[in-house]
C-alpha cells in the first residue's frame, strides 16, 4: 500500500465511521445548536487531541513487533473482517430504510464546553476502543512500514475525515436544516458501505496469503 493510497483509504473508512449516528455526532449536533458552526471543529479539537495521544501510544508499543509474521497475519485477518462486518451493516442500514441523520440540536447548556466533550464522549464510547483495536491497529501496521512520515499520512487522513464531516455536521444546524436531505446521507452511507466491504475482502485476503504463504 503506497502512502497515497493509505492516507485515501484511512479517509474514506474514518469518514464511513463517522457519519453512523454516536456520541461524539450527538454532541456535535447539540453543541452546534446552541454555539453555531465553531463547535463541530471544535468537538473534532478534542476529540484528536484524546486520539492523537492514543496514536503515539499505540505506535511506540507496536514498533518492535510489526515486524513478527504472527501479528500481523492476525492483525490483517481481525481488521478486515471488522472492516467487512461495517460495510455489510451500512448497506445493510440503508436497505432497509433506517438510516436518517437528525439534525436537531436539544440547545441543552453543557459547562464543559465542545472541546472537552468531545474528548469525553470519545473517551465514553465502548466502540472507539473496539475499532482501534482491530481497524485502527491495520493501519497503524501498515503507517508504520514508512515510519514517522506513514504516521503522519494516517493521523491526518484519520482526523481530518472526522473534521470535514463534523464541520459539514455543524454547518447543517447552524444554518439549515435542510443542507442533508434523508437520501443524499443515505447514497454517503450506502458508498462507503461498499467501499468498506471491498477494503475487509481485501485485507482479509492479504491474511489469509500471509497464512498460507
Amino acid at each position: 500500500m503506497t502512502l497515497l493510497a493509505l492516507w485515501i483509504s484511512i479517509f474514506v473508512i474514518t469518514f464511513s465511521g463517522a457519519m453512523m449516528p454516536g456520541p461524539v455526532l450527538s454532541v456535535t449536533i447539540s453543541e452546534a445548536s446552541e454555539k453555531g458552526f465553531k463547535a463541530g471543529p471544535l468537538v473534532v479539537l478534542g476529540h484528536g487531541f484524546v486520539e492523537l495521544i492514543l496514536v503515539i501510544a499505540l505506535a511506540s508499543g507496536l514498533s518492535q513487533w510489526v515486524a513478527g509474521p504472527l501479528f500481523t497475519k492476525t492483525v490483517f485477518l481481525v481488521g478486515g473482517l471488522v472492516l467487512f462486518w461495517m460495510g455489510i451493516a451500512m448497506v445493510m442500514k440503508v436497505r432497509g430504510h433506517s438510516a436518517g441523520l437528525d439534525l436537531n440540536g436539544t440547545h441543552r447548556k453543557n459547562v464543559l464546553g465542545p472541546v472537552l466533550m468531545g474528548a469525553c464522549t470519545t473517551l465514553s464510547t465502548p466502540y472507539w476502543y473496539i475499532w482501534w483495536g482491530s481497524i485502527g491497529m491495520l493501519y497503524l501496521v501498515q503507517a508504520l512500514r514508512f515510519k514517522t512520515v506513514g504516521l503522519m499520512v494516517f493521523f491526518s487522513g484519520h482526523i481530518l475525515s472526522d473534521l470535514v464531516w463534523y464541520s459539514l455536521v455543524a454547518f447543517g444546524v447552524a444554518f439549515g436544516r435542510n443542507f442533508f436531505s434523508d437520501r443524499v446521507y443515505r447514497g454517503l452511507i450506502l458508498a462507503c458501505g461498499i467501499f468498506l466491504v471491498g477494503m475487509g475482502v481485501y485485507f482479509m485476503g492479504c491474511g489469509v496469503l500471509r497464512t498460507i504463504g
